[in-house]
């Protein structure tokens, strides 16, 4: 039998009812396949903040090193945004990117067919959309010095922010759009802006030569501002997409929307090694909804079924937990976020215990 140890943060706001229910399928789907999941639960953000006067102790970091994967609920609040910005809930986040070296995120964006009313795009463009933005996490204008504002001996002010980028940071994110390019559809297209910026100059020939590599994924290129245009003109071109990290950060969230709810999305955020990966949902806290047993686990659910593809290499398990989804949805269950008319309104319990009966 297979062992994984897991580090399970439930986190803030709505985060400990929707991580319960992906704990639930995640044992499930253990038993079926005969896999050991050892889960240790610890507080982060502002459950952390309440406990331990810091976001992120450094027993929970330590934690997270030695866990095979890190599955996250959510963090931060109305509650503590007086505080400094050196200890929000949010700096928790930053903190375990770093330590873990968390370098590239993964953020699918899938239409299901009963959904796809919800979303403000026509269903003929938005029809089967099954795209996977890789985004580089830890490089770029977000991380690049020098950075600040300055004042000018004019008394005017000047603010700066510098896009660097080197060799083996962009071939390590490309070694991953090619890896899940792989798994998928074997297309990757690769986004940058290399007719105006040195940096992504770079960025496309670093990617073509690591393209070599992969004589059985199609590679094509796109400016990053076509790119925007084409995810709402026609989004079912992509496979996968691999960008920058500024980038990556607004063609993400574009992404999303397609699908009309963030409740349905995933996430992954992964290192250099298979033990270096957390798995989320990309939906906030939404302390306005906590305790109130509405919440949509279903992001979270899939966050799980992530890890079981792309850290644990359980493919046909991954497989089992997105089909149980979808015979969910098909069978007319929603949450708030996702009701439709006509269809059984369900508590994030019940969502969960449907997820589990379809398995």
């Amino acid at each position: 039998m297979k062992r994984f140890n897991i580090a399970v943060l439930p986190g803030d706001g709505i985060g400990p009812e929707i991580v319960g229910e992906a704990v639930k399928v995640l044992q499930a789907v253990g038993q079926k396949f005969l896999a050991e999941f050892a889960l240790s639960e610890a507080l982060v953000g502002g459950a952390s903040i309440d406990a331990h006067g810091v976001p992120l102790t450094d027993e929970v970091l330590k934690l997270t090193m030695k866990s095979d994967a890190v599955l996250l609920g959510a963090v931060g609040g109305i509650k503590w945004e007086g505080l400094d910005y050196s200890i929000r809930p949010e700096r928790a986040l930053l903190a375990l990117r770093k330590e873990l070296g968390l370098f590239a995120n993964l953020r699918p964006a899938r239409i299901y067919r009963e959904l796809i009313d919800a979303s403000t795009l026509k269903p003929e463009v938005i029809e089967g959309v099954d795209l996977l933005v890789v985004r580089e996490l830890t490089g770029g204008l977000y991380f690049g010095t020098p950075k600040g504002i300055e004042k000018l001996p004019d008394g005017t002010e000047r603010g700066v922010n510098t896009m660097v980028y080197t060799t083996p940071e962009i071939e390590r994110i490309a070694r991953v759009g090619f890896d899940v390019a792989r798994k998928r559809g074997k297309k990757l297209c690769s986004v940058d802006k290399a007719n105006v910026l040195e940096t992504t100059e770079l960025w496309r020939k670093v990617v073509i030569r690591v393209g070599k590599d992969y004589p059985d994924v199609e590679l094509s290129h796109m400016y990053v501002d076509n790119c925007a245009m084409q995810l709402i003109r026609n989004p079912r071109q992509f496979d996968v997409i691999v960008t920058e990290n500024t980038f990556g950060d607004i063609l993400s969230d574009e992404a999303s929307m397609l699908t009309g709810s963030i409740g349905m999305l995933p996430s992954a955020s992964i290192g250099s090694t298979k033990n270096r990966a957390m798995y989320e949902p990309i939906h906030g806290s939404a302390p306005d909804i906590a305790g109130k047993g509405i919440a949509n686990p279903i992001a979270t659910i899939l966050s799980v079924a992530m890890m079981l593809k792309y850290s644990f290499d359980m493919n046909e398990a991954s497989d089992i937990i997105e089909r149980a989804v979808e015979k969910v949805l098909a069978k007319g269950y929603r949450t708030a976020d996702i009701m439709q008319s006509g269809m059984t309104r369900v508590s994030c319990a019940e969502m969960g215990e449907a997820v589990l009966k379809e398995l």
